[in-house]
């Protein structure tokens, strides 16, 4: 069943709520300079009325001072109501990213489903401020509406026929700006949706960078991120020519609709029904009338733009969770038991295995799939197709994700580091707790015994500043196995009573990958621990091996005796 989730305009209505303090200050201000606009032509009329066509020196003086007043009025309250309204527009997008990275975020899953990495960046940036700066759109059109209506009025006391001309005109101009602005919408989430995929492959271009220079598979890659960027570039100018294309006819009808004005409004001085000052007045008006008519047509634009980005803002945040979170608890204390009963998922099928607590377990398998399936079961990231996976006899899909987490960590192959320096990344796991086992980060033991147990000590005492150096933005300023070091570091620092550990030492040298297989199997000494991987010499330390071939459990026991009796065993861990 699909998630119940917002709309597109769910979220432009919660976005335009959660700043209706900085809505009702900017749009009161807006509004403050619209009629200061719309009454200078009406002040220039009573000066030409009562003081030049009276000569009259002192009502000369006395309405040029209330003009100065009218102009210090209207500036001050421009400048004030942008400055609100840009605020809250800014918060407001900012609070749409935050319920987007609260998404991601969610220990659920499901939103990145479907979207590059660079994608969900794209939607949490760009489409974020469009969403936010419909906030602008609201105060200026209310402005807008303002300068409109006072215009309206004033010309109905000026002369009933141009104040109804105005009344009747100005929404029809409305209506036609919104038919107008529909294939804008469009052309806007075509846009959209192509430069986040433009910045997906850049991301995905970036990550692997050294792999693809590896292979010399960066011409492909390049050739494949200019196609990207060709279909980007052509949504953007589309969407361009729609915005102009709108704008322009707009325009032309505004224009029109001014000239008509100012036409009648020539009209009726000539028969004597207006003064002079009123024709100055009338026209004045007409010319007015332009600002908040072409507001109007900017404030479709943005609209529909916002609504398209919306629209994608709305899609990440009602993605389908992944799994569905349970109500049971764990029991207190966790002692780590684990046990798989006809576990089926890609490719595993029907994996019938019993961990028992504080047991090191090796998982070999000829599938690369089937150890990704295994750990998106044993971290809940995906539920199994059949079976169940059970720790301390509580099956996992009965527990909430991120109560399972608080247990059980598993430690993919590709985890990532985050800007900072190496010791900043290694703590981040936070501070290892109370009761840790022998040679484990136990309190006050810091960093330094994960670090040393992961080999991730050496990479400290290699670096400029040590602990103290900065990794770079996904660690790219360290090699592939310290990165590796690095991140086994951090997840032994977590010291969870469950730990799964997906190939920690494809990158580093044969030296260095046995001492971190003694170092883990001391670190990890009376706790639940899973090596999913082939590497012998992390094997080789594990209590028992467990050989998963055509994703069933195909033989078990130490891995020196798999070795020597199982010819598969031999080739997928050998060879």
């Amino acid at each position: 069943m699909a998630a119940q989730g917002p709309s597109g305009r769910d979220v432009l209505r919660r976005a335009i709520a959660g700043q209706r303090r900085g809505v009702a200050i900017g749009a009161t201000l807006a509004v403050g300079h619209q009629l200061g606009e719309a009454l200078v032509p009406v002040l220039i009329g009573m000066v030409i009325d009562d003081a030049v066509a009276g000569d009259d020196a002192g009502a000369l003086v006395r309405w040029l001072l209330v003009l100065v007043a009218v102009y210090v009025v209207l500036a001050l309250s421009f400048r004030l109501g942008v400055k609100a309204s840009e605020r809250a527009a800014e918060l407001a997008a900012h609070q749409v990213r935050l319920e987007l990275v609260g998404r991601v975020l969610d220990p659920r899953g499901g939103a990145e489903r479907g979207r590059l990495p660079g994608a969900v960046a794209n939607i949490a940036t760009e489409d974020a401020r469009r969403v936010g700066y419909v906030v602008m759109g609201v105060t200026i059109g209310v402005s807008g509406l303002a300068g409109a209506a006072v215009s309206a009025v004033a010309l109905l006391l000026i002369s009933v026929p141009l104040g109804l001309l105005v009344l009747v005109g100005t929404p029809v101009l409305l209506w036609l700006g919104h038919l107008l602005s529909k294939p804008l919408e469009h052309r806007s989430a075509a846009e959209q949706e192509q430069a986040a995929n433009a910045s997906g492959v850049a991301a995905d271009l970036i990550t692997g960078l050294r792999v693809l220079k590896g292979i010399g598979a960066q011409d492909a890659a390049v050739g494949r991120y200019r196609r990207t960027s060709r279909d980007s570039l052509g949504a953007t100018l589309r969407a361009a020519r729609a915005e102009s294309w709108q704008n322009g006819v707009v325009l032309a009808l505004t224009g029109g609709f001014i000239a008509l004005v100012a036409l009648v409004g020539g009209r009726l001085a000539l028969r004597g029904d207006i003064t002079l000052g009123q024709l100055v007045a009338a026209v004045g008006l007409a010319q007015f009338l332009l600002t908040p008519l072409q507001v109007f047509a900017y404030v479709n634009a943005e609209f529909a733009q916002a609504r398209a980005s919306a629209a994608r803002v709305a899609e990440v945040l009602a993605a389908e969770p992944a799994v569905v979170p349970g109500d049971r608890r764990l029991p207190e204390p966790v002692r780590g038991e684990l046990r798989l009963r006809g576990l089926g998922l890609g490719a595993l099928a029907e994996v019938d295995l019993a961990v028992a607590a504080g047991e090191l377990v090796g998982v070999a398998t000829t599938e690369p799939a089937a150890a990704e399936a295994l750990l998106r079961c044993l971290g809940r990231v995906e539920d199994p197709r059949t079976g169940a996976v059970e720790l301390d006899g509580v099956p996992l899909t009965a527990l909430d994700p991120a109560e399972l987490r608080t247990a059980v960590l598993v430690a993919a192959h590709d985890a990532d580091l985050f800007a900072g320096t190496v010791g900043e990344n290694v703590a981040a796991a936070g501070p290892a707790p109370a009761g840790a086992a022998a040679g484990g980060a136990g309190p006050g033991g810091g960093t330094g015994p994960a670090m040393a147990a992961a080999a991730a000590d050496e990479v400290a005492r290699a670096l400029p500043r040590g602990a103290l150096t900065e990794v770079g933005e996904a660690g790219r300023a360290l090699s592939g196995g310290q990165r590796q070091r690095v991140a086994l570091a951090r997840a032994l620092h977590a010291d969870r009573p469950v730990l799964v550990v997906h190939d920690p030492t494809t990158a580093v040298d044969v030296v260095t990958e046995a001492r971190i297989a003694e170092g883990l199997r001391t670190f990890r000494t009376g706790r639940t621990t899973l090596l999913v991987t082939n590497s012998p010499a992390l094997l080789a330390v594990a209590d028992r091996v467990v050989f998963v071939d055509a994703g069933r459990v195909a033989a078990m026991g130490p891995h020196a005796d798999l070795v020597r009796d199982e010819a598969a065993y031999r080739t997928a861990v050998l060879a």
